[in-house]
């Protein structure tokens, strides 16, 4: 076998037995904002982003789904310039006010690291407008680096609910000539708000709630529409 499918099968055990319960309260919470048709905001920066954006339109995923995506947070402009603007503060409160989000929505924060300005300040101000965050990040990146925001806090001392994606310091699972390879935090995030909303799912169908849920649109007889029409005013990116 491929030493990282190894890796990668190792750290998919380690996440699926060390986050069993965060992983149940945080598809108790979403479940509950499918119930009460509600909307799920996803926040990531840099490569974080890129989890965001698999909860976003996906087919066979929830359509009330929010990614927040922004050249401030894409890389489309820059991989530096996106790496220096994520250190930046008062930009989370720029974004936040071109989005429609209620306080009984719910906010979903990944950052690997923890440690910047962007994602620390965008938890700070959901937690102010009263929404649930969930943090998903490494918690062994984020306690080995000091926190690049002027509070001294990192996202995991913020949010309601952290979630540990168990990816080392540096992100590589593998090591060759003394460097790190082999990243993990997106295979690792994805694999979470994928676990998350499916169970979340499940726990919204057994209580008899109307599930909304995107068909591919690669397949004939089915179309998204109608969903596209109930939440194109509440989500921006539709």
């Amino acid at each position: 076998m491929f030493e990282y499918f190894e890796k990668i099968s190792e750290l998919i055990k380690s996440i699926s037995s060390k986050e069993t319960e965060n992983i149940k309260e945080a598809a108790e919470w979403v479940s509950e904002v499918i119930i009460e048709d509600r909307i799920i905001h996803a926040f990531g920066s840099g490569h974080s982003h890129i989890i965001g954006m698999e909860l976003f339109t996906r087919a066979s995923g929830l359509a009330n789904v929010n990614a927040i995506l922004d050249d401030l947070v894409l890389a489309t402009s820059g991989a530096r310039r996106g790496g220096e603007i994520e250190r930046i503060s008062g930009l989370a409160d720029i974004l936040w006010e071109k989005y429609r989000i209620s306080s009984s929505d719910i906010m979903i924060i990944i950052s690997n690291s923890g440690r910047n300005a962007m994602p620390i300040e965008m938890a700070m101000r959901a937690k102010k407008e009263g929404l649930k965050v969930i943090a998903i990040t490494s918690l062994t990146q984020s306690k080995s680096y000091p926190s690049r925001h002027s509070s001294g806090k990192k996202l995991y001392e913020i949010a309601d609910l952290v979630i540990d994606n168990h990816v080392p310091s540096g992100d590589g699972l593998m090591e060759i000539e003394g460097k790190l390879i082999g990243p993990a935090s997106s295979i690792a995030g994805m694999l979470l708000v994928n676990t998350i909303t499916t169970e979340a799912i499940k726990i919204a169908s057994a209580k008899g709630a109307a599930l909304p849920i995107y068909h591919s649109q690669n397949i004939d007889g089915y179309s998204n529409e109608e969903l596209y029409l109930k939440f194109e005013d509440r989500i921006k990116h539709l």
